[in-house]
């Protein structure tokens, strides 16, 4: 959305992505945060044409216990929903962030940048 470093290879895996619904909750605070509207977001979010996953209680235990894997990477609550969602669904999992690069959780992890 903001066309950072790596966007395009984003853009091109985003129609068939999923992110948990805590990850959506984010975005749409950051975008809330540099003013954009309820319906610009909406409508930018509806043009991604990418699936939002609930954080259930499961989900949420998975990102809880994956803490002790990645504390020492700092990886957020966010991160870990992440990594939990495609582990569960067996989906490769897609970052920006160096610090997920090299963790050993079973998750197939790929650096877009």
């Amino acid at each position: 959305m903001n066309r950072e470093d790596g966007w395009e290879k984003a853009k091109a895996i985003i129609p068939d992505g999923v992110v948990s619904s805590l990850i959506y909750a984010e975005i749409v605070t950051r975008l809330t945060l540099r003013g954009g509207s309820a319906s610009n977001i909406d409508r930018a979010w509806e043009e991604l044409e990418c699936a939002v996953e609930p954080f259930t209680a499961e989900r949420a235990r998975a990102a809880g216990l994956l803490v002790a894997a990645t504390r020492e990477r700092g990886l957020s609550l966010a991160d870990r929903a992440c990594l939990a969602l495609g582990l569960e669904l067996g989906s490769p999992v897609f970052t920006t962030d160096r610090a997920w690069a090299g963790l050993t959780i079973g998750a197939d992890i790929r650096l877009i940048r």
